[in-house]
């Protein structure tokens, strides 16, 4: 199985730069408080560690 992390939107995309909101979007999240469990790759890290303002991980699994 592969390691999962759960992301939750803590932060709001209004007034942000697009680039971060476009982050927000690949992430699967787009208003405020939703949670998403997404697979723990480099990729997922980046976008997360990009928008550290916008999200928060709750939960790493696996």
């Amino acid at each position: 199985m592969a390691k999962t992390i759960v992301v939750k939107q803590v932060g709001s995309p209004i007034r942000r730069p697009a680039d971060q909101r476009a982050t927000l979007v690949g992430l699967g999240l787009n208003k405020m408080n939703r949670t998403r469990e997404l697979e723990d790759t480099p990729s997922v890290r980046g976008m997360v560690n990009k928008i550290p303002h916008l999200v928060k991980i709750i939960e790493e699994k696996g």
